[in-house]
């Protein structure tokens, strides 16, 4: 081809994508909701995003109890998404430095409060008018904060929404068991569940949770509170399921950390993913729970999340024990609390009073107990006999 006729083609693709481009910019992009730098991701509300018919109940008040990581990452949400917010912490001087600042100063500071997010220590003025309650305090508090709650719920129908990942220390309870204990069938519940590191969510990045209650009309409110702009939220009923994957998945994590921080490698890592899942799933069946929940968002999702990203807690713990650290020294030095932890001996338990092999968690809670090194229970693991992978 001559010179000039190649001239006269990268001419003709030029105005072609000229023309694509500007055809492009006429049309509304799909986007997640970011605006601005992204290294300071914001929030823009896009109407379009939101669910007309549920506009009015985003603008009624919502209370998040429990100003920790995730319950000022789950605030922000609801505050991005339109709904007056109220963030309720015990710690007066926390609360009063967050509301002047307009950030968490201990968690997530460097996530700014959108204009409808109030921080307050006065749980009178967080509930006042909520129609719903979001409960993400850590799970071995929620009885207490449901106590707490009661008298000042007493006269409403505000429904709860339940954030916490993992079992009651003692009874092995779930969450929604313990809400019932305490408040019968007053208020409509659900339990919010799924792949989600706090410090994502408070920046805007996309995350997708799973909502369950078997009342599907609040599972839809809570829903259309957050769905948008880059945070989707699916509904569901598997109650059972969504809580025994969020808190399970805990134990497995900080088994995967030790593997890790042994050094084992990514296929050791891969084996305990896949036989954790294994575990979860037949303790779930067992206790009532669908098994195509636990290969959703609650369950599979949030399992490799954990596993696999030093954001997550109970895999640091892991990786800590790995390196000599006892519990106490390793939460010392991570400073939050750390679910699986408390979960292990629960979920032991449960695996125990409903007969379901659960070796992995076996050897994870005699590693937490101080009766095996993590090296001695990967050793016990190996040495297992042939089985089929199904068993």
């Amino acid at each position: 081809m001559c010179t000039a006729g190649l001239n006269a083609r990268i001419a003709r693709l030029a105005a072609i994508a000229a023309i694509a481009f500007i055809d492009y910019r006429k049309i509304r992009p799909l986007h997640f909701g970011f605006v601005g730098n992204p290294a300071h991701r914001t929030h823009r509300p896009s109407k379009d995003s939101v669910n007309t018919s549920h506009s009015s109940a985003a603008s009624r008040p919502v209370a998040v109890i429990g100003a920790g990581s995730f319950g000022t990452a789950l605030a922000i949400a609801l505050a991005r998404r339109g709904s007056l917010t109220r963030l309720w912490g015990r710690n007066a001087a926390e609360m009063h430095a967050a509301e002047r600042t307009r950030h968490n100063p201990r968690y997530l500071s460097d996530c700014e409060f959108p204009p409808s997010l109030t921080a307050t220590a006065d749980l009178d003025a967080a509930l006042h008018d909520a129609e719903d309650i979001v409960v993400a305090t850590p799970s071995h508090a929620l009885r207490a904060t449901v106590e707490m709650l009661k008298p000042l719920i007493a006269n409403g129908r505000q429904g709860l929404v339940i954030a916490c990942k993992g079992f009651e220390p003692g009874s092995g309870k779930l969450s929604h068991e313990v809400v019932s204990d305490v408040l019968g069938g007053a208020h409509p519940y659900a339990v919010l569940s799924g792949p989600t590191f706090a410090n994502e969510l408070g920046r805007g990045l996309p995350t997708a949770v799973i909502i369950a209650s078997t009342d599907s009309a609040f599972a839809e409110r809570i829903a259309h509170r957050l769905n948008g702009g880059g945070f989707r939220a699916y509904t569901g009923n598997d109650v059972i399921g969504v809580e025994i994957g969020g808190a399970a998945k805990n134990v497995i994590a900080i088994a995967a950390g030790a593997s890790d921080g042994l050094g084992f490698g990514a296929n050791a890592r891969s084996l305990l993913i896949t036989r954790g899942l294994a575990e979860i799933r037949r303790l779930g069946e067992k206790m009532g729970a669908r098994s195509e929940t636990l290969m959703g968002l609650s369950g599979l999702g949030d399992l490799v999340l954990t596993c696999t990203d030093n954001q997550s807690r109970n895999r640091r713990m892991g990786l800590l024990l790995a390196s000599g650290k006892s519990v106490a020294e390793a939460t010392e030095e991570i400073q939050q609390v750390v679910e699986g932890i408390k979960a292990a001996p629960e979920v032991h338990r449960l695996a125990l009073r409903f007969e379901v092999a659960m070796p992995i968690t076996e050897v994870a809670c005699a590693v937490i107990d101080g009766r095996m090194t993590p090296r001695e229970a990967f050793a016990a693991l190996a040495s297992r006999s042939v089985r089929a992978e199904a068993k």
